[in-house]
């Protein structure tokens, strides 16, 4: 059995189930997605470890700010980002250091 498995991931993005269940969507094209899911189809990010970044769900983070999403870059994980419905994705990937694709 393996002891390491070995992924293509530059970082690990976290971010808040339960915050992205309160805002109820706001992210994507029509503002119906979860934030997750808007960051991976926004990126093109290829499917488990083979993407060039993680976005990974987890289980409260223990900010639960108002009417917005609690976004953690395992990279630099001393800041934080709140992040509102319907906030810029380009803008958003360029603060946690991703690359959009062009």
């Amino acid at each position: 059995m393996k002891s390491r498995v070995r992924s293509n991931w530059q970082t690990a993005i976290l971010v808040c189930r339960k915050c992205s269940k309160k805002v109820d969507g706001g992210f994507g094209e029509k503002g119906r997605q979860p934030l997750a899911k808007a960051l991976k189809k926004h990126l093109a990010l290829k499917k488990g470890r083979k993407g060039q970044a993680g976005i990974v769900e987890v289980s409260c983070l223990g900010i639960c700010p108002k009417g917005a999403v609690t976004v953690v870059n395992g990279a630099a994980s001393r800041d934080w980002l709140l992040v509102k419905p319907g906030a810029d994705l380009d803008a958003l990937t360029e603060e946690l250091g991703l690359v959009a694709p062009s």
